[in-house]
């Protein structure tokens, strides 16, 4: 297939091209194009004539734009650039598709389990109703504009990403030094939920998203035996044979990271993948400890 992939460079993109070897893979970047692969947008403007042209024939798209939501401070501006960069640059990226004349078929959107909000012990599936505050109201809108694609797309996947596990990026990438040095420990109460993923199941769901035509609609691409933070903590101290005793008190994480340390580092949500489970996907990573293991030995 040709398939063109929003976000290409990221942690996601970057293992998500490296498995999609063997299918012409296009690259959306806001830099200047260095190869035929690349193709040069920006998120709130749009395309050049000579760049939208290259759109035709696009068999599928996925799209994982998005300023990092763990990037600094929430500022009034970073909230701003956070919410555009999905919600103005997927309205974009539909727009520019919907006037093609072989527009693709099928489209791959990001989103996040930050739809769900702070859900304390209840059970989140799908069918749960969004939660409130900044992330959900952001989520809530860049669904919307993800949902206009099927007005052209044969079929419309939407992913609520959890928390990716990687020792390459992300989170976890940021949690292994203080962990080694044995001075990790766990966050506030350590009873908020945290709802992971390894980043290898992540890149196979997207896979069989684009090869399979049983995936249609929302699904939450989590592992699905989510833990609190207590135990991912346990998990991660034992995986690197480190002590964690050293707890990140909840006034601390306010007081050094503000808003965004409170939405993500003290509230969270037990977030099950109930459609993909019912679809059949079969995780390589069901449980937390296994995920580690790989991951850390890779």
């Amino acid at each position: 297939m040709k398939i063109l992939i929003t976000g290409a460079s990221g942690l996601v993109g970057t293992a998500l091209s490296k498995a999609l070897e063997g299918h012409e893979i296009y690259r959306l970047s806001r830099s200047e194009p260095k190869s035929d692969f690349d193709i040069q947008w920006d998120a709130y403007e749009g395309f050049s004539k000579e760049e939208a042209e290259k759109l035709e024939g696009m068999e599928a798209v996925v799209h994982l734009a998005g300023e990092d939501v763990a990037g600094g401070s929430w500022t009034a501006e970073r909230k701003a650039r956070i919410r555009d960069s999905r919600v103005k640059g997927t309205r974009t990226l539909v727009k520019a598709l919907s006037k093609l004349e072989n527009p693709p078929s099928i489209f791959i959107g990001a989103s996040a389990i930050g739809f769900y909000g702070d859900r304390g012990n209840e059970i989140v599936t799908e069918e749960s109703n969004p939660g409130t505050g900044f992330l959900g109201d952001v989520c809530v809108a860049w669904e919307e504009e993800t949902e206009q694609a099927a007005k052209f797309a044969d079929r419309l996947v939407i992913l609520r990403i959890g928390l990716v596990l990687s020792k390459d990026g992300g989170a976890l990438e940021k949690m292994l030094t203080p962990f080694r040095y044995g001075v990790g420990g766990t966050v506030g109460s350590g009873e908020q939920w945290m709802a992971w993923i390894a980043l290898d199941d992540l890149v196979k769901i997207i896979v069989e998203a684009l090869e399979s035509d049983k995936l249609q609609g929302v699904y939450n691409a989590t592992a699905p035996n989510p833990v609190q933070n207590k135990d991912f903590t346990a998990s991660l101290a034992g995986q690197l044979s480190r002590p964690a005793f050293i707890p990140v008190p909840a006034f601390g994480v306010k007081l050094v990271f503000g808003e965004m340390g409170e939405r993500l580092l003290l509230e969270g949500s037990r977030v099950i993948p109930r459609r993909l489970e019912q679809a059949g996907f079969k995780f390589d990573f069901p449980e937390l400890d296994p995920a580690l293991a790989h991951i850390l030995k890779e």
